[in-house]
């Protein structure tokens, strides 16, 4: 009777395993990086709140995809879900840049506020992709990291400007600066090479690549506070049982809250630990106003791309 028993359970125990569902989930990121973390624990809540019935492999430091790669990865069904910075897609959709307007809303609080006057379009504009929107977590405010100092935006004419997204492109062009497209992942080679000498990320990014051994300077302009989104496959999500999309978005809701204290708790702690490292600096007078000017006309030239939308979202945030 005892091995009729056991051999009941291990038949049902086998039979919840063959049908967990296992996906995929590839990130830009190292795994020490507070994003990852946090990804991480999404999900292990995933699989906590399904029983088991959903298990999700993280893959960081684009290992499986360039982040480059990723949403179309996501969107073509080859993995169920991933994660990559905003303001990466908004080449396709400007709306999608609306987090990296230098200097629109440079601290958690307004960032917060831009997140939650933006978010309902940006879903609509997922969805119309075959994308479900998860989730949503800031980096740290963005500085300025150079080799030499930098007192106004004259100083950055000719410098190897590390770019991510459109807007720091067109930074780098109306301050005389290359601009040079290097992925979070190849970042720390692109220094260590000279293939940029300066660059615009936040200080958790500073201590990921650890720049302090190539550049000597950290301005902390507090630029923008880009967020990267996590996204999931439309229809698979659509496959799911009830039960199961209430643990995904529950998983999702706790990871955004989580995130965003993260962030926050990451910028303080990354700060000091550059400050140990290298000249941690509050930007002058001049360069302030300088880039402030930059980011007035950066505004202006982001609300004609992004139409009636982009102005309507400007005047909610304002």
């Amino acid at each position: 009777m005892k091995k009729i028993i056991f051999l009941f359970f291990l038949i049902f125990s086998l039979s919840l395993f063959a049908f967990a569902e296992k996906w995929d989930m590839p990130t830009p990121y190292p795994s020490s990086n507070f994003h990852t973390v946090n990804i991480t624990k999404f999900a292990e809540d995933v699989e906590k709140l399904t029983n088991g019935e959903i298990k999700i492999t993280v893959h960081p430091n684009a290992s499986l995809f360039k982040m480059t790669e990723i949403k179309r990865a996501v969107q073509t069904g080859q993995v169920q879900l991933g994660e990559v910075i905003f303001s990466s897609l908004e080449n396709e959709d400007p709306i999608m840049g609306v987090d990296s307007i230098p200097f629109l809303a440079s601290g958690y609080d307004k960032a917060e506020k831009l997140w939650n006057v933006s978010k309902d379009i940006i879903k609509k504009r997922f969805e119309a992709q075959g994308l479900k929107l998860l989730y949503s977590v800031p980096w740290p405010p963005q500085g300025l990291y150079t080799k030499k100092e930098i007192n106004n935006v004259s100083d950055m004419k000719g410098l190897k400007l590390r770019s991510y997204n459109p807007t720091i492109s067109r930074i780098a062009e109306l301050v005389g600066a290359q601009p040079v497209t290097i992925q979070a992942a190849e970042l720390a080679q692109a220094l260590a090479t000279g293939v940029v000498n300066a660059f615009i990320s936040s200080t958790a990014t500073g201590v990921d690549t650890k720049a302090w051994e190539q550049m000597s300077y950290f301005y902390d302009i507090k630029a923008w506070l880009p967020k990267n989104v996590v996204f999931m496959n439309s229809k698979v999500f659509e496959s799911l049982s009830p039960a199961q999309k209430n643990a995904i978005m529950k998983a999702a809701d706790d990871a955004e809250k989580r995130g965003w204290s993260m962030s926050k708790e990451n910028y303080e702690s990354t700060r000091k630990t550059l400050s140990e490292k290298m000249k941690v600096l509050n930007p002058s007078t001049k360069l302030q106003n300088d880039l402030l000017n930059i980011g007035k006309t950066l505004t202006n030239e982001w609300i004609k791309k992004a139409g009636k939308d982009g102005e309507n979202l400007i005047k909610s945030f304002n």
